[in-house]
């Protein structure tokens, strides 16, 4: 049974959320309940080299350390270099919001040479954890198994999105690339049309991405449209803004937080299951997101204002590296521009949603 109230000798805080990028971003929601949680206590985030950069502006962390426990090479020297940091920090609790047993390895490690703190919460329970959450089941949304453990200590959870914090002069920048590319607050879409080449299949594709930018258009939703891509995205981005003056390739051109401002700007974003999806679900913006081969209800991005759109086909979320479909990538195919545009009307309150043969998601994972 959930304590009524999380306790209040706790002074000390340390959260351990390494990856993936698109999970990081998932925990800032909670990171957000456990400042407001305990709003005097010293709060540290321990993650991956990679992704500290997105809480280099953060107020609500004291200290955002990053060592690589995992690297090859240097993972023995790392984790007692990871033991020894966590036994200076003498945290009162460790927030362990990771999947694998890695973090649970360190914490047993931690725990049997006297160094653990007193609470110690992990997101599938058992030992060295002193709390069980409620949703242990590795196929759980990761929202709701991180959520679930800051409930077994009495934390409560309200944040219903990612919380992200830009500098004041990533604003600044952003705002004059906007106002040079005549992208309007409020008057443009935002497309994230990519994912890491490894993951091809979860591409919707960028002639698609180009047709729904021209039916936008002409549907009076978006004067403009927007494209975000990273280094894997380079050429498809560049294919859906080729030869289209309504379309603005702005691959290459931002930092992963000013993703979440331009998203706060925009009309609405569509985007397929990627990390950078995750990073604008932050701004709080109606978002559709186009899934295949991962399963909506446990990969799409953290929002009450959040859908996310798969055809219902016996072969969909199979998490394959390559399509064994006779007709290949048809989970993509089947999402045509004309019904995603038809979807769109209806997340934007303008139309009924479309006919039956998708599978829709809205709001938060339940």
């Amino acid at each position: 049974m959930r304590p009524e109230r999380a306790p209040q000798d706790i002074r000390r805080i340390l959260i351990v959320k390494w990856s993936a990028m698109g999970d990081v971003v998932l925990a800032t929601a909670l990171m957000e309940d456990i400042r407001r949680a305990f709003p005097t206590a010293v709060l540290h985030l321990n993650t991956l080299p990679a992704y500290a950069g997105l809480f280099a502006h953060d107020p609500r962390f004291d200290a955002v350390w990053a060592i690589d426990v995992r690297k090859r090479g240097a993972r023995l020297t790392n984790a007692l270099a990871w033991i020894r940091r966590v036994r200076r920090g003498r945290y009162d609790l460790i927030v362990d919001l990771q999947r694998t047993d890695r973090s649970r390895l360190l914490l047993t490690l931690l725990l049997l040479t006297g160094g653990a703190p007193r609470y110690r919460l992990g997101n599938r329970g058992g030992f060295p954890y002193t709390h069980r959450p409620e949703v242990t089941d590795p196929r759980a949304h990761a929202f709701l198994m991180m959520r679930s453990a800051l409930h077994a200590l009495g934390i409560p959870t309200p944040t219903t999105h990612p919380v992200l914090h830009a500098s004041p002069q990533q604003e600044a920048r952003l705002t004059a690339l906007m106002q040079a590319e005549g992208l309007a607050p409020g008057r443009f879409a935002l497309f994230l049309p990519g994912s890491q080449a490894a993951g091809w299949l979860k591409r919707w594709g960028a002639a698609r991405y180009r047709a729904l930018a021209r039916l936008v258009g002409e549907a009076g939703l978006a004067e403009r449209v927007a494209v975000v891509g990273g280094p894997d995205e380079v050429e498809e981005c560049a294919a859906i803004c080729a030869d289209a003056p309504f379309c603005v390739n702005l691959n290459g051109r931002l930092e992963l937080l000013q993703i979440a401002v331009l998203a706060q700007n925009a009309a609405f974003v569509v985007a397929n299951d990627t990390g950078t999806a995750h990073i604008a679900a932050a701004a709080d913006r109606p978002m559709l997101v186009l899934c295949g081969p991962t399963d909506p209800a446990r990969v799409r991005p953290l929002g009450e204002r959040v859908s996310a759109l798969q055809a219902l086909l016996p072969c969909r979320s199979c998490y394959a590296k390559d399509c064994r479909n006779a007709r290949r990538h048809e989970c993509m195919q089947r999402l045509t521009p004309e019904l995603v545009l038809q979807e769109l009307r209806a997340l934007l309150g303008l139309a009924p949603a479309p006919a039956a043969g998708l599978i829709r998601l809205s709001g938060l994972p339940a």
